[in-house]
């Protein structure tokens, strides 16, 4: 730090060597509250507390050593403008090195002082990571003698910066998920049907209460014709035959029956694959088939039961196209014979 003062009636200049330490709070205002994060200009404030260590010099003497008499004309001699020999008098010239420590015959004052920095500055975002800062910084420090020259009042003085700031961003860490608060004892015991397997093992969630199961929790099947014993109709069907919804075998003429019925049913939707990709043909119809239906007098078959989503034994829409929905996203133990199946149903009950 250095100033000069050249006047008429007084020529002084100091430069002192300021060393400093500052503890700041920032504020930014690219904090996602006032302006959003990743702006491409925003201001910031700061306040903070410093010590600053200062050691004032004078350029007093040209590089002879020889002291600088200051003239009334503001020239600079060896001699004073009044002496005798006024006319040996030498000009000089300043050097501008400042070889004299200052100090003040009346005070001796100490060379280290608390500050107090007040700034403002500018971010400018170059990239995610680089960051261009210009600001400024006002000091007010707790003595007069930065100058050695007593005034009255504290120094005070501006500092300017201009800084690139790269900042390492570490890889956010994924939410952490609290899990000392979940019983895991009570949910490895728990058994939401009620049917002595716990639902970890339980294949068949949702058996109704009373039903005999197997090791897995699922309805029995005695004759192992795929529907479970408290619905089948005829438990000891033949091993192999065909059966219906009910469990009971099929003679050919009613295959060929319900073949024949099929084969409407397939054109039927076909009609909807094609004329209605949005299934908005099976809403229309839906009123209808409720109607037909009102107590529920189409019992859905076993394979088909997962798509009943509510529970109420009634496929609606909506339901065929979350089951067709989760059957594209893989998330289905749904194949395409399955919905095929699930269609015919719908529109037969």
């Amino acid at each position: 730090m250095a100033d000069n003062e050249n006047t008429s009636t007084r020529n002084l200049n100091f430069q002192s060597q300021i060393i400093q330490g500052d503890l700041n709070v920032v504020f930014h205002f690219d904090n996602g509250f006032i302006m959003k994060k990743d702006i491409e200009f925003a201001p910031y404030v700061s306040v903070g507390i410093g010590y600053l260590k200062f050691d004032p010099y004078g350029d007093l003497k040209d590089k002879s050593g020889t002291p600088y008499v200051y003239w009334n004309d503001g020239t600079i001699h060896n001699l004073p403008q009044n002496d005798p020999n006024v006319g040996n008098a030498i000009t000089l010239h300043r050097d501008y090195t400042y070889e004299t420590q200052l100090k003040d015959s009346m005070n001796k004052y100490t060379r280290g002082t608390l500050s107090i920095p007040v700034g403002v500055g500018f971010k400018f975002n170059l990239t995610r990571h680089l960051d261009f800062n210009l600001g400024g910084t006002y000091y007010i420090t707790m003595t007069d003698w930065i100058d050695n020259y007593k005034k009255g009042g504290n120094d005070k003085y501006l500092y300017v910066n201009a800084s690139l700031q790269y900042t390492f961003k570490p890889r956010l860490e994924e939410k952490k998920i609290d899990y000392k608060s979940v019983d895991f004892a009570s949910m490895e015991k728990e058994d939401t049907d009620g049917d002595g397997v716990k639902d970890m093992d339980d294949l068949c969630t949702g058996t109704p209460k009373g039903i005999k199961i197997d090791s897995h929790g699922c309805p029995l099947d005695t004759d192992g014709d795929g529907v479970p014993d408290y619905k089948d109709k005829e438990p000891k069907s033949i091993k192999g035959a065909i059966v219906d919804d009910n469990g009971v075998g099929v003679s050919d003429s009613q295959l060929a029956q319900k073949q024949s019925k099929y084969d409407s049913l397939a054109a039927e939707r076909s009609k909807v694959v094609y004329d209605y990709p949005s299934l908005s043909y099976l809403k229309q119809v839906a009123p209808e088939k409720k109607k037909k239906n009102p107590e529920g007098l189409f019992t859905i078959p076993y394979a088909l039961r997962s798509a009943d989503k509510n529970g109420d034994d009634y496929i609606s829409p909506e339901e065929i196209l979350e089951t067709v929905d989760s059957f594209l996203e893989g998330d289905s133990e749904f194949t395409v014979e399955k919905l095929n199946d699930l269609i015919d149903f719908f529109f037969e009950q």
